[in-house]
């Protein structure tokens, strides 16, 4: 079945609040542009008749303040107009706009010609008019209206175009933090999941301490992960001190066999991350190297700057035997790329390596900026 879709021409209506902007733009452009006009009709048509002998001064300047002040009362009517049709569809704007432009440029020629015969020459005001005459003033009033009209286009349609421009940039905003949003949510299920299977094999062995201490850190977790602030990113001092709230859960769990270590240089703590970034590669180390194990084992965080950049290594000290690359990452890494490449469009890298003799390294590098 054939659709017909109708196409919807689009309009330079701005709304109040952009409306009172340009206003200002206006009385700018409107003082400064009449002033102009009126060095400009001095220089060039009053001055050059000074050697005339019933030249007048004080005449003319009258009269060119007459012609001023009418231009500027009419140039403002023109305005008001196009402030008030401005809600109608483009085409219907620049017709009415322009037909508006050629009646007051009209009416603005009766007024110059008018108040040149009786002031300059002391005529009355509709004396020896002549179509060659009127035809040359006629000819430079609509250019000034009709230029005046397109002045205010240029200004609404550039007001126009930075509205659509922050209201992108607003949209753009909005999407990255919705999307930043939905990759955190990602992983509370997860490890939820796992927190809670252990809380429930805690209390199958009648250790109600541990599962009641583990309950506690975990409500503790979930409202930090609840707060507004971090939907978007935080400081590396802010994600030590989640990292810490995380192993002291997963320690309820496995003891002492869970060792973690903090290296990180006091000139990064400003350091702007993707809020709980950590969180989900810590959690594949414990799965990865303390899980599997029945001996002690270590997990080690490291940051520093390095020029423009900042370097962030999660190190553990596997399994002996064990081979997690090019598996053994799944959603943790997946989720920790997305995020990074949403906050930092793309400028980061991540790298893991098998170290020597056991365990894994993932190395980040991102931009160093500091958070405001």
């Amino acid at each position: 079945m054939e659709q017909k879709f109708e196409h919807e021409e689009s309009t330079l209506h701005l709304g109040k609040s952009a409306l009172a902007k340009q206003n200002n733009q206006f009385w700018l452009l409107q003082i400064s542009g009449w002033i102009g006009y009126s060095i400009i009709v001095f220089f060039a048509i009053i001055r050059p008749q000074f050697t005339d002998i019933d030249f007048s001064l004080e005449r003319q300047l009258v009269n060119l303040a007459i012609e001023t002040t009418t231009g500027f009362i009419l140039s403002y009517l023109q305005w008001q107009f196009i402030r008030r049709i401005v809600v109608f569809k483009i085409r219907k704007v620049l017709l009415f706009s322009f037909i508006s432009a050629a009646l007051l440029g009209l009416f603005y020629n009766i007024i110059k010609l008018s108040t040149y015969k009786v002031i300059v020459y002391q005529q009355q005001w509709n004396q020896a008019w002549n179509t060659l005459e009127f035809g040359g003033w006629l000819l430079f009033s609509l250019t000034t209206m009709f230029v005046w009209t397109s002045i205010f286009f240029i200004m609404l349609y550039n007001a126009k175009l930075q509205k659509e421009h922050e209201m992108l940039l607003r949209a753009q905003t909005l999407a990255k933090e919705s999307q930043l949003q939905m990759l955190r949510y990602q992983l509370n299920p997860h490890f939820m999941f796992n927190t809670m299977n252990a809380i429930s094999t805690l209390i199958l062995k009648k250790e109600n301490l541990k599962a009641n201490e583990m309950l506690e850190k975990l409500c503790e977790f979930f409202r930090y992960t609840l707060q507004e602030k971090t939907y978007r990113a935080s400081t590396f001092a802010e994600e030590i001190d989640f990292l810490n709230l995380y192993v002291s859960i997963e320690r309820v769990r496995f003891g002492e066999r869970l060792g973690f270590n903090l290296d990180v240089c006091d000139s990064v703590l400003r350091a702007k991350i993707p809020s709980l970034f950590l969180q989900p590669l810590i959690e594949n180390a414990i799965k990865f190297a303390i899980e599997p194990s029945k001996e002690n084992g270590l997990i080690e965080v490291s940051a520093k700057r390095i020029e423009k950049s900042l370097q962030i290594i999660v190190k553990d000290s596997g399994v002996s035997g064990q081979t997690r690359l090019p598996r053994g990452f799944g959603i943790g890494i997946s989720n920790t790329k997305a995020r990074l490449d949403t906050l930092f469009n793309g400028d980061f890298d991540v790298s893991i390596v098998q170290c020597e003799p056991t365990g894994c390294a993932v190395t980040i590098l991102i931009p160093y900026q500091e958070v405001e």
